[in-house]
C-alpha cells in the first residue's frame, strides 16, 4: 500500500506517518533494551521519527519548488539518501572490540540502520511495506535464531569460554586436553606459553561447551583435573 503525496499534504497524513515511525522505533528499541544492548528505545525512536520527517520534508519540498520553477529538476529523496550514509557514524559508535578480542554491537548497528530505513519508507508513504519489513526483521532477530538452535546442528547450541590454565607439568598437557574432550568440553585455538621464573606452563584456549552449562561448573571441573594449579575462565557469549 502506497499513500501518495498530494500537492498539499494533509497535516493528518503527516501525523499518522510520524506516529507509525514512533511506534516502529519503540518496537525495535525495546528488543535491543531487553537484551541490554547499547541502542535503547530513545535512540531508535529518535532515528526512526527523524528519518521519517526528513523524508517527508525532502519529498514535499521537491514538489513545492518544482511547481515554482520549470527549469530546475529536484530529487525528492535527496535528503533521505543522505540519511543512509549519515547513520554510519552512529553505527560505528556501537561496534566495540572488547579486551577479549570479541567484536560486539554489529547487530545493534544493523538495527539502527534498519530503523532509519523504516523511517524513510514510512515518510515516503510505504506503510504496508514498512510493516512487512518490521515483521521480517523481528522474526529474523528474535525468533529465527532460537528455531535454528532447536532444529540445527549441535554446534549452534554451544557457547565459548576463554580459559587461561596453569599446569605444573608440561608432559601432561595433551592428557589434560583429552580429559576435557571426554567431559564434553571441546578445546579450540590452543596456545602454550612459558612462564618467566617458573617451570609451569600456561594454556590459553577456547572451550566450547553446551550453552546451558554454567561457567562455574566448568571452572570447578577444570580445577579437579590433576596437574592444573590455576584456572582463569571467562564467558564470551
Amino acid at each position: 500500500m502506497y499513500l501518495a503525496f498530494q500537492t498539499f499534504l494533509e497535516p493528518g497524513d503527516v501525523y499518522i506517518r510520524l506516529m507509525v515511525a514512533f511506534i516502529f522505533g519503540a518496537i525495535i528499541g525495546l528488543e535491543r533494551s531487553l537484551k541490554r544492548k547499547n541502542a535503547s528505545i530513545k535512540t531508535t525512536i529518535v532515528l526512526c521519527v527523524t528519518s521519517c520527517v526528513v523524508t517527508i520534508v525532502s519529498i514535499y519540498s521537491a514538489q513545492i519548488y518544482s511547481e515554482m520553477t520549470t527549469s530546475t529538476l529536484m530529487d525528492p529523496l535527496r535528503l533521505a539518501a543522505q540519511l543512509i550514509s549519515g547513520i554510519g557514524f552512529i553505527g560505528a559508535g556501537v561496534i566495540l572490540v572488547r579486551n577479549n578480542d570479541v567484536v560486539s554491537g554489529i547487530t545493534t548497528a544493523a538495527i539502527m540502520w534498519a530503523s532509519v530505513g523504516l523511517g524513510i519508507a514510512i515518510g515516503a508513504g510505504f506503510i504496508a511495506e514498512a510493516f512487512m519489513a518490521l515483521a521480517l526483521i523481528m522474526v529474523g532477530v528474535e525468533f529465527l535464531p532460537h528455531l535454528f538452535k532447536i532444529l540445527g546442528p549441535a554446534s549452534l547450541r554451544e557457547k565459548e569460554l576463554k580459559c587461561k590454565i596453569i599446569v605444573d607439568n608440561e608432559d601432561v598437557m595433551t592428557d589434560i586436553l583429552k580429559e576435557m574432550k571426554n567431559n564434553s568440553m571441546k578445546p579450540r585455538k590452543v596456545r602454550v606459553r612459558d612462564l618467566r621464573d617458573s617451570d609451569n606452563k600456561q594454556l590459553d584456549l577456547l572451550l566450547l561447551v553446551h550453552e546451558k552449562r554454567y561457567t562455574t561448573d566448568v571452572y570447578h571441573h577444570l580445577k579437579k583435573i590433576k596437574n592444573i594449579i590455576s584456572v582463569d575462565i571467562e564467558s564470551l557469549n
